[in-house]
């Protein structure tokens, strides 16, 4: 199943299911321009993994860690399928970089890795917009990845039976494909990270973990057009708009 929040014609917030374009909520269809999308689930953070692919952690020119490398993006990060994300101001390097991203269905804390896939809603797309300048500069990274907008999530929760243990994630940027992985290239798997996280932390329903981005990321412009695909979840797709400093 692969749920959709939106705002129908009315205003109103509604939860239903999405099937080849189409908006299904009770006895109702909407075509996926008659509303607004809006990110499917409203996280109290999100907690983001560092370098989970050796690729990427090569081409960043940084070592593999021993145990994920954690950090965290605040709700004011959401921003949702069909949005424009309005990013830093002067900054020579913003990014963008594909994810599965692991939505919470229950408040869970010292959660075992062997029933870590209980407490799992489903999984959505991520895009972890970077702003690198500030990122090389600090340890906590709040100004690289925790600015407004800097998680656009969607466009579905998608069941974790509709997602393949080896599911493709890729990014386009303009309609190029720049990033094209899968889930099973992960160094640590969504079990281990649910178990590690809430070893530390509670996590709370809707709450998301981004697993972070295989290798290909790369440098956004102002206006650029932004795709990330998870196999099972669908594409989200979004613009960007970097102001003139």
């Amino acid at each position: 199943m692969r749920r959709v929040r939106f705002r129908d014609p009315a205003g109103a917030v509604r939860y239903g299911e999405w099937e080849d374009g189409v908006i299904v909520f009770g006895d109702r269809t909407f075509d996926e321009d008659e509303v607004d999308v809006l990110a499917p689930c409203e996280p109290t953070k999100i907690v983001c993994v560092g370098r989970n692919y050796a690729e990427h952690a090569d081409e960043m020119g940084n070592d593999v860690p021993d145990r994920p490398l954690l950090f965290l993006k605040g709700p004011n990060t959401v921003a949702s399928h069909g949005s424009e994300v309005t990013l830093p101001a002067g900054k020579d390097r913003l990014d963008f970089e594909a994810e599965l991203g692991v939505v919470i269905g229950e408040q869970a804390k010292n959660v075992a890795e062997a029933d870590a896939m209980d407490v799992v809603a489903g999984f959505t797309c991520v895009n972890d917009l970077s702003n690198r300048d500030d990122q090389r500069r600090e340890t906590n990274w709040v100004r690289g990845k925790a600015f407004d907008g800097a998680a656009p999530l969607g466009p579905v929760l998608a069941s974790p039976d509709e997602v393949p243990e080896d599911a493709a994630v890729r990014s386009y940027c303009n309609g190029e494909l720049r990033q094209d992985a899968s889930r099973e290239l992960m160094l640590f798997s969504v079990p281990e990270l649910v178990a590690e996280i809430t070893s530390y932390m509670t996590l709370e329903p809707g709450d998301v973990i981004a697993t972070g981005t295989p290798e290909g990321v790369g440098k956004l412009a102002d206006g650029d057009e932004v795709a990330i695909e998870v196999e099972g979840v669908g594409r989200l797709e979004h613009t960007v708009e970097i102001p003139s400093a």
